[in-house]
């Protein structure tokens, strides 16, 4: 049997490196792709020393030429095209909308819509080919606003509204179409890079949450929403930890 393929782009850390580890152990040849080479060639050895199969595709998911590249190394493995995960994104600075610099919102709307869709447009015809279903990590913050966060809910409240949109547009053709929406995640990388490298305030996010979500919980949900006989879709997943009921609403201990 031929090993299904599954692209997972923003895979040198976090949510990505987790899911491409996962998607491997379910038996899926990852194509990890993001644009740190390095780490990408130490996660595909990983998974290759843990018995899995995987091929490092350095790629800019802003970059159509380069997703082009990507789309072409997936063709090249060998394989149906069975999944995949639009996990690329980003937050980047909580200021105010008063003070907020235009190139922060605009680069987190090139990452987390654009990207998506340059990745998604290269990718659908053999995810439809193979009756394949596109993943699309996104956020709570694409299903309400808080303060400093107008840039980073915009570009995510845009990114579900692309779903919804693909969605539609591919009723009756055989490819699902998939939203993970995850609350409070920690890992390593995501608050520090939004906090513009402030440890200190990019832990005072998590203080006192006893047990956030992690990465590998969100893996956990798209290996589950993936792995679904093939009528069925899963629309929307909003996941959060226990501590979290609602954005605004966290319980810490003090």
């Amino acid at each position: 049997m031929t090993t299904p393929i599954a692209v997972v782009t923003g895979a040198s850390s976090g949510i990505g490196a987790a899911t491409a580890r996962r998607l491997a152990a379910e038996g899926f040849h990852v194509v990890a792709a993001a644009r740190r080479a390095d780490r990408l060639a130490a996660l595909a050895a990983e998974i290759t020393g843990a018995g899995g199969t995987a091929t490092a595709v350095p790629c800019d998911v802003t970059d159509a030429a380069a997703v082009a590249g990507l789309a072409r190394a997936a063709g090249e493995v060998g394989g149906p095209v069975r999944l995949l995960v639009n996990n690329a994104g980003g937050a980047f600075g909580a200021e105010p909308v008063a003070a907020a610099d235009p190139a922060d919102w605009r680069r987190m709307y090139e990452v987390n819509v654009l990207g998506t869709l340059h990745v998604t447009q290269a990718l659908l015809p053999a995810l439809e080919a193979a009756a394949g279903t596109v993943v699309v990590i996104g956020s709570t913050a694409a299903l309400v606003t808080y303060e400093g966060g107008g840039g980073y809910t915009a570009a995510k409240h845009a990114e579900r509204a692309l779903t919804e949109t693909l969605r539609l547009e591919l009723c009756g053709r055989p490819v699902r179409v998939v939203e993970i929406d995850p609350g409070m995640v920690r890992t390593d990388e995501f608050a520090v890079v939004r906090m513009r490298g402030d440890a200190a305030a990019a832990a005072a996010v998590y203080a006192g949450v006893a047990a956030p979500l992690v990465a590998d919980d969100i893996a956990d949900c798209v290996a589950w929403c993936a792995t679904r006989p093939p009528h069925v879709n899963i629309d929307r997943l909003v996941v959060r930890p226990l501590a979290q009921a609602a954005q605004h609403r966290v319980h810490r201990e003090s």
